[in-house]
């Protein structure tokens, strides 16, 4: 079917550097981001064409009518699709610093002050076991930002959430600079979080 392709990054593979380095960036994204990609194309080929003529968000937000056969890989790269294709998207050269705008307004609403928040995510996102995410995502039940850890690669989305931020905790991610240093890797990635994007899903979610 061929219905997902592999987005381009919005950036060069070097360009977040120090932060995280350019081998990474480019095994993380031709490699791994590809093979969710091919996968969930896979998976999508035996579902019924119900399924198949949903868009991923879609698909991840109503899981459960997902095929049984299929519910598992399709949760797991079709989740790793969509999450990458955020993750990137929420980095750039030079960014960081503190949110600004209405996402810095829900944010201390939700936590008090950026620090705060940081701090929260930052902490918890060391602790998750073995390989996920971390995330900032909107909950439009409560109509506020919230933290939420996701184990391997499953979509917050899943749960009726919608994702902001995502940090990948996989060790492919980030061994290959830091090796088994996580809080070190995160610490690094607070330095190129383009709150514009971030911005912008919020201001997107809350519609």
């Amino acid at each position: 079917m061929g219905k997902y392709e592999l987005p381009p990054l919005p950036y060069s593979y070097d360009a977040l550097e120090p932060n995280i380095d350019a081998r990474t960036m480019e095994i993380h994204h031709t490699k791994h981001h590809q093979t969710y990609t091919d996968k969930l194309n896979a998976a999508l080929d035996k579902c019924p064409s119900d399924i198949q003529n949903k868009d991923i968000v879609e698909i991840l937000s109503n899981i459960d009518q997902v095929p049984a056969d299929q519910k598992s890989a399709i949760n797991f790269n079709g989740g790793g699709f969509d999450n990458h294709r955020i993750f990137w998207q929420n980095m750039k050269a030079n960014g960081g610093g503190e949110a600004s705008g209405s996402i810095a307004a829900a944010i201390n609403d939700s936590f008090g002050s950026f620090s705060a928040f940081k701090e929260k995510f930052s902490s918890s996102t060391v602790l998750i076991q073995g390989s996920g995410w971390g995330w900032l995502v909107y909950n439009p039940s409560s109509k506020k930002v919230e933290y939420k850890s996701m184990p391997n690669q499953t979509s917050p989305r899943t749960e009726g959430l919608i994702p902001l931020l995502g940090c990948d905790v996989w060790e492919h991610a980030y061994y290959l600079k830091y090796q088994n240093k996580r809080p070190d890797y995160i610490s690094a990635w607070w330095n190129v979080i383009n709150w514009q994007d971030v911005s912008e899903r919020f201001d997107k979610a809350k519609k």
